[in-house]
């Protein structure tokens, strides 16, 4: 186990509806399954994180209720440490997610509750946890000075930081040159550069745009086709996906990338090493339903990686 990871992220409960297709404006169908389970970016990256084996801290805020509660149980389950998260009189927040059944692709309507109301102020509060951290990873599901607040308070400290811009938002040149690595989907790549990303050049330009404006790395996680990692001055990579068997369901793959590549990261891996990690980590929970119920744990995440050579006949 490497160093540990401090995820400032956000918490809110998953209530998933699956049908045949997504439906347009007006229109109800009748759906084919629902579930309620514990959702948010952050917990879904800490949560994938700690499963792969690293040393993981919450700093977040909740709602007495009853969706705070199951926060705490999934955190407790998975070896998520979550001292640092604070409750709030605010309700815990939710998400809608609408899954296609046919194309395994969804919909989401996030309401953040609770871990919005998590300041700059409560940040500085945790910064000695921060600065003993090996890593800081965090999202934008949470108010903006307070991300760029924990992003400031880990650079000072040579904390490596690790910024998944998501839901994506304009950002100051000032942030992005806080980061010391940058993940992006090709939607958020492209809302964020103006560029459109649809194929590897057009995310190879996004990333270098990125970089210009003061990333360090820039990762474009690019679904099936794995992830381009564009570090510093070295020639662009495409780290190829891993197929783990058919899809059920995308919704949690960037969140597993992010925490299978930060838990990677934490232990020294290389930025690359990292990657090919991630990837694998995202590719097992695509074959899942669910977000963080989908996070492998570290010993399938090693079979993956490195399967076992048949014997000689």
């Amino acid at each position: 186990m490497g160093k540990k990871i401090v995820v400032l992220g956000s918490y809110v409960a998953d209530v998933a509806f699956r049908a045949s297709r997504l439906p347009v404006w007006g229109e109800t169908l009748l759906g084919s399954g629902f579930a309620l389970g514990p959702g948010g970016k952050g917990s879904n990256q800490a949560v994938a994180a700690a499963r792969a084996g690293a040393a993981v801290q919450m700093l977040s805020r909740l709602g007495d209720d009853a969706f705070g509660r199951m926060a705490r149980e999934i955190w407790a389950a998975a070896g998520v440490d979550a001292a640092c998260v604070s409750t709030a009189e605010t309700p815990t927040g939710a998400a809608a997610i609408l899954i296609d059944e046919a194309r395994g692709e969804n919909a989401i309507i996030v309401v953040p509750g609770a871990c919005f109301t998590l300041s700059a102020q409560d940040v500085e509060a945790a910064g000695e946890v921060i600065r003993r951290a090996g890593v800081l990873l965090t999202q934008l599901e949470l108010p903006l000075p307070t991300v760029e607040r924990g992003l400031r308070l880990a650079r000072e400290a040579g904390v490596r930081t690790i910024l998944n811009p998501a839901p994506a938002q304009p950002l100051s040149d000032d942030l992005l040159g806080l980061v010391d690595v940058l993940i992006p989907n090709e939607g958020e790549a492209a809302k964020m550069t103006g560029f459109p990303v649809q194929n590897r050049m057009q995310a190879e330009a996004a990333a270098l745009a990125l970089q210009q404006r003061g990333a360090r790395c820039v990762i474009v996680t690019l679904g099936a086709q794995g992830a381009l990692v564009c570090d510093g001055r070295a020639q662009p990579v495409l780290v190829d996906a891993f197929h783990a068997g058919a899809v059920v369901e995308t919704t949690g793959a960037g969140d597993a990338f992010c925490g299978g590549f930060a838990a990677a990261l934490s232990e020294g891996a290389s930025v690359l090493e990292a990657a090919r990690f991630g990837c694998a980590t995202a590719g097992i929970s695509v074959t899942r339903a669910g977000t963080a119920p989908s996070m492998p744990v570290r010993a399938e995440i090693e079979a993956l990686l490195h399967p076992s050579v048949a014997p000689q006949a």
